[in-house]
């Protein structure tokens, strides 16, 4: 089904849209990033070119206190050294991956710093290891024992029992995140386990302080010092303070449930000066609502509508048991809301044409960006895609917003496993001639996604244009 532009010229509800407009009188040509609130962000090339300095530096730092030497047990010592180093920075990388702090999730998103950090997870906890064999080779070479007595020896000093207990640790963490085994783990649980990562932290930095490669040089003991009050600091800071401090002030509480479908809610939650947040259509919040069985988690659920009369709205699909559990929420119950992020926004536009595809559930930040991203007639375009008409969410608001600003809108229907495929590169094109031109914005299941974006690079659309951010829990 498609609803195209009408004659509408009813701009009041769209300040934006409006704005964008009155520029028009005077410009050919569409600024790039029109209307986007300038905030700090850290790109990704800045944010890797940063990390990879530090990784440098902490060869740099091994490599000025090898002693050259052909003995095995040197070796294997050298060896140790330059992986519990890396190892020791990895851990920090990782936790500050995770620190929410705006900057980096802003620029970076969430997503993309969900997998930087599980791939990056994984090769620390491989340098953790490589540094307890190495090690463990090294003494036991160095005394003419073997492995079981080595480490038997080693475990009797303090700090190193400290540093096998946190690796012990990670493992934990390492194996409920293994994607086995990740489905098979609930929520609370898995993020139980995935908190001992601080204790991990907390004990490596302890062994490290006393090894050789730090404790021999005031400065490095200076600087490792510092770069862990650091993240402690940012940790503590966007993931404690914050969200208390914003629940403080703001005083959020749920004003309505709204059922928008089957299985679907949107939740209306109420406070004071929002307008602060400097929220953007297309970022998300981590929500907590203050109710038995719903407060122990914090969950990520995107703005389903802008900011407006000091509210915030979230369009949530039961898909477990907590989200089952929200659609019982009573208005008047006390909410933490720890954000915004996200980097899907409007500050990503660099053409005039956009095009927002949505699949299922998914539709929550396409719908909002629908209402808010600058253009003229004819300039955004949605596609929603979902199974058949019952599974379509918040249309009659979608097909509001397309008449009142002109844009187009299409429903694209049937069953993911039909001879036809509405998001194939030649039915894309076929809807959108010129779909080379547009950015395109993307938010579905993780499946659907993945082939959305092949069809869009294979029907002309340059990967640069393509800016989606999916997230699981």
């Amino acid at each position: 089904m498609t609803i195209e532009a009408t004659d509408d010229p009813g701009l009041a509800g769209h300040p934006a849209l409006a704005a964008y407009l009155a520029t028009q009188k005077s410009k050919k040509q569409v600024p790039v990033r029109i209307g986007v609130p300038e905030s700090a962000r850290l790109s990704p090339h800045v944010l890797k070119a940063t990390l990879g300095g530090g990784a440098a530096g902490v060869v740099g730092l091994w490599g000025a206190q090898v002693r050259p030497s052909a003995r095995l047990d040197a070796l294997f010592a050298t060896a140790a050294h330059l992986t519990g180093l890396l190892a020791g920075y990895g851990v920090l990388v990782m936790l500050l991956l995770m620190a929410r702090v705006p900057a980096i999730e802003h620029g970076i998103g969430a997503d993309r710093l969900a997998r930087w950090h599980g791939r990056g997870g994984r090769h620390v906890l491989t340098l953790c290891l490589a540094h307890m064999v190495f090690a463990l080779c090294g003494y036991a070479a160095h005394t003419g024992t073997d492995l079981f007595s080595a480490a038997r020896d080693l475990l009797g000093y303090g700090a190193i029992a400290a540093a096998a207990l946190g690796t012990a640790l990670l493992v934990a963490v390492g194996v409920t995140s293994a994607r086995a085994v990740r489905g098979r783990v609930r929520h609370e649980t898995w993020r139980a386990v995935h908190l001992l990562a601080y204790a991990a932290a907390a004990l490596a930095f302890a062994h490290q302080l006393v090894g050789p490669d730090i404790a021999g040089n005031v400065l490095a003991v200076w600087v490792w010092a510092m770069l862990h009050a650091i993240v402690a600091v940012l940790l503590l800071w966007y993931r404690g303070v914050v969200p208390v401090r914003q629940a403080l002030r703001h005083s959020l509480r749920v004003l309505d449930v709204r059922r928008e479908g089957p299985d679907v809610v949107s939740v209306v939650v109420q406070g004071i000066g929002l307008d602060e947040l400097r929220a953007e259509s297309g970022q998300f919040f981590r929500w907590r609502f203050l109710q038995r069985r719903l407060w122990r988690t914090a969950l990520p659920f995107s703005l389903s509508a802008p900011v407006r009369d000091d509210t915030l709205r979230i369009t949530v699909k039961a898909i477990g048991d907590h989200t089952r559990r929200i659609r019982r929420l009573k208005p008047g119950t006390r909410v933490l809301a720890t954000g915004p992020f996200g980097a899907m926004t409007a500050h990503r536009r660099t053409r005039r044409k956009v095009l927002l595809i949505a699949g299922g559930v998914g539709i929550t930040p396409m719908r909002a960006l629908f209402e808010t991203l600058p253009g003229g007639p004819g300039d955004i375009t949605l596609l929603y895609r979902a199974n058949d008409a019952a599974q379509l969410v918040l249309r009659e608001e979608l097909e509001a917003i397309a008449r009142t600003r002109q844009a187009g809108l299409h429903y694209l229907l049937g069953p993911s496993d039909a001879s036809f495929d509405p998001l194939a590169p030649q039915a894309l094109r076929n809807l959108l001639p010129d779909l080379g031109e547009y950015d395109v914005y993307l938010c579905g299941p993780p499946g659907m996604a993945d082939a959305a974006i092949a069809a869009l690079t294979r029907a002309g659309v340059p990967a640069e244009h393509i800016h989606s951010e999916n997230f699981s829990y």
